[in-house]
């Protein structure tokens, strides 16, 4: 028997048992809450799951704009109608919210499928959280691991980005994601690792393999989502390679005690982890399946966002000069540091904007329900339901950010306010791009030195414009995601003035 008569039979397996677990008169318990995108009755909801899938943006922002003030609900592939979307003002209920009430983590799984695509201990044992925090937040840690950083991100330019007097046409996601697995892998294995093709390609290529498994196995009920994980996603391949790679690496480092220092220990992401784990965690798959994640959540989100950014610099290169002023001044004070950074605030506001007008997505601040919850406007949602933020909506309300629709570079650069509350990593109720409150992205501090590294290095370097003048190419929307567009190109030059 061939596997497509398999697959078509395991589709309407799943197919049907999914049809009949929807069945269920309990929709009634979000009836009092407004609906976008079709009725939120059983079965029907698949209509509004179809619908979101291929305008989120329209739908949400129809909620949105009729109700501002309080919540909505659309239905969503493998979630049903159990999604509801929270206004600007009760966004604040999220961030106060515990975990044993609104879990970020149970809804991280959700979207992920994490119990099935990479194993539940990661989604039971989140330490890598706690190692991220300690070794890639604070000041005297990201001055640490500066030079190294910048090491490797201006040998990957180098190669990746030759500096000539002619146009060299360069894809941008492609170039921007090479770029930055180089540089994150790093600080994350070190060399050679870092510089090794296969081993990035293959992260590149797990990051991806995730994100589509997660959106793949949402579909399928529970019974069916392990063997849907096995045929229908790359997950379990990604991981066997990550162990080919690694495995040495790791089995040396493990004869170690944990915590023991010996001569020339590594100071990399990996020695963290290793450090930080216990029981389980200390064997090479746990650790290789770990390192695969971290670098998911490094390079998927960060590569977009700085193809947003560069791909509207092209577009708008009138901007290079403000930039260059800032960045070699600063350079000359500091060198290329990280004190060096902090005084860029431009560049810093470059990449914010580029958050808020081009994000990563429509929705932020995703939370699961694990008890009923009420608002404190005194709406009632039971256990089971979704929450999310409309990231996307909330960017671009007029009320709320002046000329909302048009891309504003140094918006955040001409604020009067010399503080932390227009930086890149700052969050508030009306900037959410990296969530809001405990949950907000622990990598966010490594994630804006790096970037504002990058579009600093770009800025003092090269000559860029888009290979077609116009509006930037700025990708798709498949669902609540902004995918960026794969083929878009941009043309770089030695800088002439």
């Amino acid at each position: 028997m061939g596997i497509l008569p398999i697959f078509y039979a395991f589709a309407g397996l799943a197919a049907l048992y999914a049809l009949a677990s929807r069945v269920r008169p309990n929709w009634r318990s979000l009836a009092h809450i407004p609906t976008v995108g079709g009725p939120p009755f059983p079965i029907l909801s698949y209509i509004g799951t179809v619908r979101f899938f291929s305008r989120a943006t329209e739908l949400l922002e129809e909620g949105y704009s009729k109700h501002k003030d309080g919540l909505f609900k659309h239905a969503e592939a493998g979630r049903g109608w159990r999604v509801v979307v929270c206004s600007p003002k009760l966004i604040e209920d999220v961030r106060k919210a515990s975990e044993d009430q609104l879990s970020f983590r149970a809804a991280t799984n959700e979207a992920l499928q994490a119990s099935y695509t990479i194993g539940p201990s990661v989604q039971r044992n989140p330490y890598h959280v706690q190692v991220i925090r300690a070794n890639l937040t604070t000041n005297e840690s990201l001055s640490g691991i500066f030079s190294d950083m910048f090491d490797e991100m201006i040998h990957a330019f180098e190669k990746l980005i030759p500096v000539t007097d002619d146009w060299t046409c360069i894809n941008a996601h492609e170039t921007v994601i090479d770029i930055i697995c180089r540089t994150s892998n790093r600080i994350f294995v070190g060399l050679p690792l870092c510089r090794n093709e296969g081993y990035c390609e293959l992260n590149k290529r797990f990051t991806f393999d995730l994100f589509i498994g997660g959106l793949i196995v949402n579909w399928f009920p529970k019974v069916f989502k392990p063997t849907a994980v096995r045929l229908l996603t790359n997950v379990p391949n990604g991981i066997c390679r990550g162990s080919n790679y690694l495995r040495g690496i790791i089995e040396e480092r493990l004869e170690h005690e944990p915590g023991e220092k010996w001569e020339d220990k590594p100071n990399d992401m990996l020695q963290w982890l290793i450090d930080g784990a216990q029981g389980e965690e200390r064997s090479v798959h746990a650790l290789v399946k770990r390192m695969l994640v971290v670098n998911f959540a490094a390079i998927h989100t960060t590569s977009i966002t700085f193809t947003q950014a560069l791909l509207l610099l092209a577009a708008h290169p009138e901007h290079l000069p403000a930039l260059r002023e800032e960045v070699e001044a600063a350079v000359r004070e500091e060198g290329w540091t990280k004190a060096a950074l902090n005084r860029m605030r431009r560049v810093d506001s470059f990449l914010r904007e580029t958050q808020r007008f081009a994000g990563l997505g429509a929705i932020s601040m995703a939370r699961k329900a694990l008890q009923d919850f009420t608002f404190s406007d005194g709406t009632f949602i039971p256990a089971g339901t979704f929450v999310d933020a409309p990231s996307h909506s909330l960017h671009h309300d007029g009320r709320i950010y002046k000329n909302p629709h048009i891309f504003d570079p140094f918006r955040f650069a001409s604020s009067s306010d010399e503080g932390t509350r227009y930086q890149m990593v700052a969050t508030s109720t009306d900037y959410i791009p990296f969530g809001h409150g405990r949950h907000a992205c622990p990598g966010r501090f490594f994630v804006a030195i790096e970037l504002k590294t990058m579009l600093a290095h770009i800025a003092v370097t090269y000559d860029i414009k888009l290979e077609r003048a116009g509006d930037p190419p700025l990708g798709r929307w498949i669902g609540a995601s902004l995918v960026p567009d794969r083929k878009a190109e941009v043309l770089f030059r030695k800088r002439r003035d």
